[in-house]
């Protein structure tokens, strides 16, 4: 699990990097945008869910941004409400099984 959260750290760092070309060319990532994503991976970092399910929630929080960025804001938040909501029902099935 933690393999997997420095991955996810280090492809946030690589979108980062990229992310302020986006601003540069017009793009704009909203406080909403960010509020919701730094909720998101940090509800990641702290429940125990499967690394299927970290590799699938990284992919649509990529995806989440990368709307952000288009201007597509309420599709996006949208997409890391699904984020959230997926997390919190995988870890409530991984704690019933205890």
């Amino acid at each position: 699990m933690r393999n997997v959260l420095i991955a996810t750290c280090l492809a946030a760092a690589a979108w980062l990097g990229t992310g302020a070309s986006g601003i540069a060319a017009g793009g704009s990532f909203t406080r909403g945008c960010a509020a919701r994503d730094i909720q998101v991976m940090m509800m990641l970092e702290t429940n125990r869910i499967s690394a299927s399910k970290v590799d699938d929630a990284v992919r649509t929080i990529l995806h989440a941004r990368m709307m952000c960025f288009d201007g597509q804001v309420v599709d996006a938040l949208a997409l890391y409400d699904d984020v959230a909501h997926s997390i919190n029902s995988e870890w409530m099935l991984s704690s019933q099984g205890q």
